[in-house]
């Protein structure tokens, strides 16, 4: 590949599930970003979201033997952006915890089978973080939006298993989120700049469902926008050599790609777009999702000059583009 293509594979590209602009398209290929996520609610169906995935592949080139890579956020519950004929509606994480793990498991899989017929390769779930009841109701990116599957590490591990397992079977790649761990912040980094965990440790309890995650195989683990002050209070997860190589490679052993969360959060803004994307390679992630794609360009034209001038980020984004394509490759999108 060259390298403008070996960094296409490090962008997730965000444009809307009901269709893409002619400026969507033109960034796309602009940046050769490998994978896209369809953002926004739609309750058009199947056959709309098939027409969408089919103009995404033709608007973004890709590497000879390498596809672009569909993504969609089905978690459940008020967190599922593919609605109407063709998609069951999912209960959230929340009541799927009532569920038997193999019912879990059987669900999952039809969601999956579902995502698959509609083109897309990977769904940006399951939630392993673990909300203590008395943060059921403050805890504003998890609890309040009934993401959680409960406050118990062990239950959650299980519906975490349960949950990769069916989308796995089902051919779907998954992303556990949101490491390491959102359940005891107050704070959404949506939007908010400074979200901080002033409780969880390198080696918590309530890792149990990452650690379930990567035991059962899990494509992806999305790393978190906010600050761990028992663990590194001086960098974000996402900007973290101690949270990304040290727990999360070393601790948990996981070998697969390391996804952000959304560069263009309110949380990110502290920095320009050009730094936050070299940050988070930097410090051993893999794969970016950049909501607005409007500061794509930026952030693939930042990384692309980077590695022209230093041959140790030159590695690291060689590093992040083989593995991307290993996932890829492990789930039919790519021939190498």
């Amino acid at each position: 590949m060259s390298l403008s293509e070996r960094v296409g594979q490090l962008l997730m590209v965000g444009v809307r599930s009901t269709g893409t602009s002619q400026s969507d398209r033109a960034i796309l290929a602009r940046t050769r970003a490998g994978s896209v996520i369809l953002l926004g609610n739609t309750a058009a169906g199947m056959q709309p979201i098939r027409g969408v995935v089919s103009r995404v592949r033709d608007a973004a080139p890709s590497p000879e033997g390498v596809e672009v890579m569909l993504a969609a956020d089905q978690e459940g519950g008020l967190v599922q952006r593919l609605k109407g004929p063709g998609f069951s509606p999912i209960p959230s994480a929340a009541r799927q915890a009532r569920q038997s793990d193999a019912k879990l498991r059987r669900n999952a899989y039809d969601w999956g089978r579902q995502l698959s017929s509609a083109g897309i390769n990977a769904n940006l779930a399951p939630v392993a973080d673990v909300v203590p009841t008395n943060l059921v109701w403050i805890n504003r990116p998890i609890g309040q939006l009934r993401r959680g599957y409960g406050p118990s590490p062990r239950t959650v591990a299980a519906k975490v298993a349960a949950f990769s397992y069916g989308m796995d079977r089902a051919g779907i790649a998954t992303a556990v989120k949101h490491f390491p761990g959102l359940g005891r912040v107050r704070g959404n980094t949506d939007y908010m700049t400074r979200v901080v965990d002033s409780t969880t440790t390198r080696h918590d309890d309530a890792l149990a469902g990452f650690e379930a995650a990567v035991a059962a195989g899990v494509d992806m683990v999305m790393v978190s926008s906010a600050f761990y002050s028992k663990i590194d209070d001086e960098h974000r997860a996402a900007f973290s050599t101690m949270i990304i190589g040290e727990m999360l490679r070393d601790d948990l052993g996981f070998t697969g790609v390391v996804i952000s969360d959304d560069m263009a959060a309110v949380a990110m803004r502290t920095l320009p777009p050009d730094e936050r994307g070299l940050r988070f390679i930097r410090a051993g992630g893999d794969l970016l999702i950049i909501g607005d794609a409007s500061i794509a360009t930026t952030m693939a034209d930042a990384i692309k000059d980077e590695a022209a001038d230093d041959p140790d980020f030159a590695r690291r984004v060689n590093e992040s583009a083989a593995r991307v394509v290993a996932m890829k490759e492990r789930r039919g999108l790519a021939h190498c």
